[in-house]
């Protein structure tokens, strides 16, 4: 099943549409997490929260994490971003580094990339061999049950743009003096092999979703619209997970 070519890439909200929506979830959001921190409500701490963000060069993660986490006490939630491991990190089972970052009961990290690179760029540019980045999906998928298991409420966001909306981007960039250090000769290289980075997606979205921790593809050549169906998607799994429901 090709997952990515079902996203609807031109849907799009009126900005003004756009804005209300993104602040009323930005508020419910606010409350949700006052509650899961204990303190509104029962004052009891809630489950870990942990909200994954993987997606194109350029597809708008760090935005759409701003947006998230806006309204939030920096006191009551962690955003961690993980690059290439380290030397030291390689020398340890590839979700070695990932663990000191996790929530704990009461808690929320955000994760701007994660565990999912050893199934697409270590994948892609041989980083991993065929038998560890082959291993890592049921590896990764063992990984999430436990966690969940837990207690953890996990959320995982692919943000999905198109090649034409990319290279836009890229451009754009590349032309502004106070964000050209976002582009790097790296990020032309992977656009090359965008066709390979698509066919590991869609495997790590056919072979990583599960009850447990579904993957949640959004649309984002519209980044208005994206930041809404992100806030508003964590909004409905943290009130999922809570019985808060009708």
């Amino acid at each position: 099943m090709k997952r990515l070519s079902k996203v609807d890439l031109n849907a799009t909200l009126p900005r003004d549409v756009a804005l209300a929506r993104l602040t009323a979830a930005q508020e419910r959001l606010l409350r949700l997490r006052l509650t899961l921190g204990g303190q509104i409500g029962e004052h009891r701490l809630g489950p870990p929260l942990c909200v994954v963000f993987e997606g194109w060069d350029a597809s708008g993660k760090g935005g759409s994490i701003k947006r998230l986490v806006d309204h939030l006490d920096p006191r009551h939630v962690r955003v961690a971003q993980f690059a290439a491991p380290t030397f030291d990190e390689k020398r340890h089972h590839f979700l070695w580094r990932f663990w000191p970052v996790l929530p704990g009961w009461g808690g929320m990290t955000v994760l701007d990339r994660s565990w999912y690179g050893r199934v697409l760029v270590e994948r892609v540019e041989g980083f991993a061999t065929d038998e560890q980045w082959t291993r890592a999906y049921d590896e990764i998928v063992e990984f999430e049950r436990t966690l969940t298991a837990e207690g953890m409420i996990l959320i995982k966001f692919w943000l999905h743009i198109s090649s034409k909306e990319q290279l836009r981007r890229f451009n754009s960039r590349a032309n502004d003096p106070l964000r050209s250090w976002k582009l790097t000769d790296e990020d032309w290289r992977n656009r090359k092999r965008r066709p390979e980075y698509k066919q590991a997606v869609e495997d790590m979205l056919e072979r990583t979703d599960h009850p447990a921790a579904p993957w949640h593809a959004i649309a984002a050549d519209d980044k208005p619209t994206a930041r809404v169906s992100i806030v508003e998607t964590v909004c409905h799994e943290v009130e999922r997970a809570l019985g808060l429901q009708g």
